[in-house]
């Protein structure tokens, strides 16, 4: 492969985007394909392993500069906090937590365990959505890049019976996937339904261990995502509300003590999980901001009557208040479509 290629496709594996600029870096040992001897392989590892990527690169005619600085990301992708903050609806708590822990474990020079998260509440309130934007965030290529590994419990994991050839399968894919980006990110949808042999399978990955000498897994980052906790989260949401309180009030140390006396936490997560994050049940504006969301990610005109009528389609709960959309905003993008011409 032709220098310039090489050094790009390194360069660009893996950037972190704040205020318009990158933080490129990945695991490399480019020299060694440069030059092909174990002697430069040996200095490539220990140069990228010094120090970071600067947040340079510059183009000199047909070739690629890039500075060498590799070890971890001190850099916190700012519009990641910002893109939140505008897209995601409701959710104070859960944009909290995650942009905090996210920030923190990039930012510390060596984490003691990788950054395991475990988001909670009903489908549609945004936890795939989070997940994604965490992964835009880290990576050019999103959910795309090689840097991601995506799992859904019964798409990849049918049957029980097979549960020695997933547990196989998925340490394979988790070794592998940080012995290539050291900075990884893996997203277990469903996670409620995971057979407990594989959360055995995951927990090495999770914990805390002297990775001397072995591939680090310190720096990956893991999300679970799950509906489990989602009625206890719903009914602090609804007393908060016919106390006459806003939802902006519920506390993260009120519902958090309420959710680990209600989630008994697997014995593969026990001691891993760094932080539960809570996801509230979305109202009739939220599902009204989503709307015009999704409007707007498709370069379509919208009016507020049109913006009400999506969100009347919508079933709300409980039978007495019809406070909480049954489906958060899960089929928002596909109700539009009555309205296009």
């Amino acid at each position: 492969m032709p220098r310039q290629h090489l050094l790009a496709r390194l360069c660009s594996e893996c950037c972190l985007f704040q205020a318009g600029a990158c933080l490129w870096w990945a695991r490399i040992t480019w020299r060694s394909s440069l030059h092909g001897t174990a002697a430069s392989a040996s200095a490539a590892r220990q140069e990228t392993s010094s120090a970071i990527f600067s947040p340079l690169i510059s183009t000199h005619g047909s070739s690629w500069a890039c500075k060498l600085r590799l070890s971890s990301c001190p850099l916190f992708p700012a519009g990641l906090e910002a893109d939140l903050n505008e897209q995601l609806h409701g959710q104070h708590l859960a944009k909290e937590v995650v942009v905090q822990a996210v920030q923190r474990f990039l930012q510390s020079p060596r984490p003691e365990k990788a950054l395991v998260l475990s988001f909670h509440g009903w489908s549609g309130t945004g936890k795939n959505f989070v997940a994604r934007m965490v992964a835009s965030h880290l990576y050019r290529d999103g959910l795309k890049s090689e840097c991601v590994r995506v799992f859904i419990s019964l798409l990849h994991f049918p049957h029980h019976k097979y549960v020695d050839l997933y547990k196989a399968q998925l340490k394979k894919q988790i070794s592998e996937t940080v012995q290539l980006c050291r900075q990884s990110l893996f997203i277990f949808d469903e996670a409620e339904k995971l057979h407990f042999g594989l959360l055995d399978a995951i927990k090495p990955f999770m914990a805390r261990y002297d990775s001397k000498g072995q591939v680090d897994y310190q720096r990956s980052i893991f999300l679970f995502l799950s509906s489990l906790g989602g009625n206890t989260i719903n009914e602090v949401a609804l007393n908060f509300w016919r106390a006459g309180r806003a939802r902006e009030e519920i506390s993260m140390e009120f519902l958090e003590r309420r959710l680990q006396l209600k989630l008994q936490e697997p014995e593969g997560k026990k001691n891993l999980i760094d932080f539960f994050v809570p996801f509230l049940p979305l109202e009739y504006h939220h599902v009204k901001l989503c709307t015009r969301d999704a409007f707007l990610a498709r370069g379509l005109p919208y009016t507020e009557a049109a913006l009400d009528e999506v969100a009347r389609m919508m079933v709300f709960v409980p039978k007495e208040e019809k406070l909480f959309s049954a489906q958060g905003c899960k089929s928002v993008s596909q109700r539009i479509n009555y309205f296009l011409p």
